[in-house]
């Protein structure tokens, strides 16, 4: 096996993944450390006891859609 076919395997795996390690999440959301860390708090997306984002919440965080702090708020009747 080449070095490319090996990395381009290890990317295909990360989208599979139901968690991801904060290195291979930055591979997966294609953002630098400073920007994923701005994103996942203005998301409220934290990492697991174990250290590890759910994969869910990044794809919502890429999705664009609505936080999980906003759809609360929403959700909440005054």
């Amino acid at each position: 096996m080449k070095r490319d076919e090996i990395a381009v395997m290890k990317a295909v795996a990360l989208c599979y993944k139901p968690f991801l390690k904060p290195a291979e999440a930055m591979i997966y959301c294609n953002l630098e450390h400073t920007q994923l860390a701005k994103k996942l708090q203005e998301y409220g997306i934290y990492k697991s006891v174990s250290g590890y984002y759910k994969r869910e919440d990044l794809d919502l965080m890429m999705s664009g859609g609505h936080s999980r702090i906003q759809q609360a708020v929403q959700k909440m009747k005054l």
